[in-house]
């Protein structure tokens, strides 16, 4: 490492965190909770990891800071659900459609024009998410989809409510956000009648390194790259986790969903390489 350049540790940190990221899926399909008993430890974890590393940081907040918390809270808590109730590839490869709901309402936000390339990722991303709809679906899979449709438009819609806030108040939204799924989580409790080791260290690993360590690795490797090789990178992302769901847990997507995923991440791909700044979407991850 002390042989790099900043730039290169800047790349690294990057695919570190898209690494971890990558494995949510695998370890969501593994652990033996329902999605709500996860989020309750994923993020109760998550958030004792954050206020660790951020410390005083999470404590500074405003009334939009507050809104993108609550706001998150339903990411997370519908990325697990939908990975329980749906294929990981679905899962991740729907909720990655979050850029394209951004390409929709930045513009009305911001009073701007529509440009024609976006208008181009839109319709192709939309053509990649009907693949997911299409064939035979098991029994749950379609309100899987749905809720995983949900966490993408969620998605979008904290993104855009961090890019309108300051970036000092970027920590106390996730923390935050992870405290509001613990605290809605609590009453699932009381049907979980075993926890074991494997269980405990799954958890564990996705509460401080899957969401803490990955977004410390992210913030740190986007101080040091430009927006585009960040955004390019992090698509390693929803690529690996199906992978490893095949490896670890034997769960093989549907053609249709292969086929659309492909197509949304090589829009989305090229939308952000032709812009030259990209979507930095993935700062904030589930």
């Amino acid at each position: 490492m002390q042989n790099l350049s900043e730039h290169q540790k800047g790349l690294l940190y990057v695919l570190t965190a898209a690494l971890l990221w990558s494995t949510g899926g695998l370890f969501i399909k593994l652990i033996s909770f329902s999605a709500m008993q996860l989020s309750f430890f994923r993020c109760s974890i998550a958030a004792l990891t954050f206020a660790l590393i951020f410390r005083k940081r999470i404590l500074i907040a405003n009334k939009l800071s507050v809104a993108n918390s609550f706001i998150y809270a339903v990411v997370l808590i519908s990325f697990v659900i939908a990975t329980k109730t749906t294929t990981a590839a679905n899962a991740i490869f729907l909720q990655a459609t979050a850029p394209i709901y951004v390409l929709i309402f930045e513009p009305i936000l911001t009073k701007t024009k529509y440009e024609r390339i976006n208008i181009v990722t839109v319709g192709v991303c939309v053509l990649g998410m009907i693949l997911f709809f299409v064939g035979k679906l098991e029994p749950g899979h379609l309100e899987g989809n749905l809720v995983a449709l949900i966490s993408g438009i969620t998605f979008a819609a904290f993104f855009l409510g961090m890019k309108r806030n300051d970036q000092q108040y970027q920590q106390s939204s996730i923390f935050w956000g992870n405290i509001i799924v613990a605290i809605v989580c609590v009453p699932f409790l009381a049907s979980l009648e075993l926890i074991t080791s494997s269980d405990v260290w799954m958890v564990s690993f996705l509460g401080v390194f899957q969401i803490a360590i990955a977004y410390a690795f992210f913030a740190s490797g986007l101080k040091r790259v430009i927006a585009v090789e960040a955004s390019i990178i992090s698509m390693v992302e929803p690529v690996l986790n199906p992978v490893w769901v095949f490896l670890g847990y034997g769960e093989t997507p549907s053609i249709y969903s292969i086929i659309g995923g492909l197509i949304i991440i090589v829009a989305i791909t090229f939308r952000t390489l032709y812009s030259g700044s990209g979507l930095i979407i993935r700062r904030f991850k589930t």
